[in-house]
């Protein structure tokens, strides 16, 4: 079970929100090889004085923890994080500075949910 976090000072609209979480599960199948089945997507809102990133511009602040099964290159993860960055670039007016991707490998095993426990990444998964 991926878990795409995203903490922002944006404040998109429940709307935006529900199609910023639909899209990114779309692209995180697409780009890490899998299924949308199984991916988690949280959107946190902080105040501006709850997040800071060093090299920000005026503007809204995103950054996107992503908790991820062991096995991706990392051509697949930076495809990933650039899809992502450009989604709430577009999305939530958030300026290119203020984003930030960070990345958590576990081994397949550390991701679990009630019926399943994941097992290793495998390139041909999604057949």
């Amino acid at each position: 079970m991926p878990f795409l976090q995203f903490d922002t000072t944006a404040t998109p609209t429940p709307d935006e929100k529900r199609a910023v979480t639909d899209t990114v599960t779309e692209l995180y199948a697409e780009e890490m090889a899998t299924t949308t089945d199984h991916v988690a997507v949280a959107i946190r809102e902080h105040p501006v004085e709850n997040l800071a990133l060093g090299r920000a511009v005026d503007g809204p602040l995103c950054v996107l923890s992503a908790d991820i099964r062991e096995g991706r290159s990392f051509e697949r993860r930076r495809s990933f994080a650039l899809a992502a960055m450009e989604l709430v670039a577009d999305r939530w007016s958030v300026p290119e500075p203020n984003l930030k991707v960070s990345f958590t490998e576990h081994p397949g095993a550390d991701l679990m949910g009630v019926d399943r426990v994941g097992g290793e990444w495998a390139a041909d998964e999604r057949e």
